[in-house]
């Protein structure tokens, strides 16, 4: 599994950005998905995830980010999005989509190459 980002930039604060991940080659039972951001000298962190059941989707968020960002995927579910509203200089970072994939049992995690974000202020 390839996974591709796409969406990071220079935005000013009190403005949106939107990434997206795109999963290509054996994509099936990807779940879930989510995004990570790591900023210069801090340990990588979970933003957000989003697992789907069959019944419903639920998404979770770190504290720092609670009603601000939204994470969705598109119903193929090999497409998860992150959209970042009202940025702050501390979101700042190289964020990374991952995805789980289960394979006989086993568990197979896949990373994105990053993409940057920079809020100024």
């Amino acid at each position: 599994v390839q996974l591709v980002e796409s969406g990071g930039g220079l935005v000013q604060v009190g403005g949106s950005l939107r990434l997206s991940c795109a999963a290509r080659g054996l994509t099936f039972n990807i779940n879930p998905m989510a995004w990570y951001r790591q900023a210069p000298g801090k340990q990588r962190e979970l933003v957000a995830a989003i697992s789907v059941s069959s019944v419903s989707e639920t998404p979770t968020y770190a504290d720092s980010v609670k009603g601000r960002f939204t994470i969705s995927r598109d119903s193929a579910k090999t497409t998860w999005s992150l959209q970042m509203n009202s940025l702050k200089p501390e979101d700042t970072a190289v964020y990374y989509c991952k995805a789980e994939q289960w394979r006989l049992g086993s568990r197979y995690d896949f990373w994105g190459q990053g993409t940057q974000v920079t809020v100024s202020s």
